[in-house]
């Protein structure tokens, strides 16, 4: 299950997000009272903890 925390070291990149997931996740940061690094750093452990890769 995917749970929203707070607090982590951490190093600057640059990152494109497309236009209508970027407000999607700016609605749900604002709801939860975290900044929307915080959530994006959140949702890309969730999915590497949960990537599934084909071994072929």
């Amino acid at each position: 299950m995917f749970k929203i925390q707070k607090g982590y070291d951490s190093e600057s990149k640059t990152f494109r997000i497309p236009k209508e997931l970027l407000e999607r996740m700016e609605k749900l940061a604002t709801q939860h009272k975290l900044s929307l690094n915080q959530l994006v750093v959140q949702c890309l452990f969730y999915a590497m903890d949960n990537l599934q890769l084909d071994e072929t």
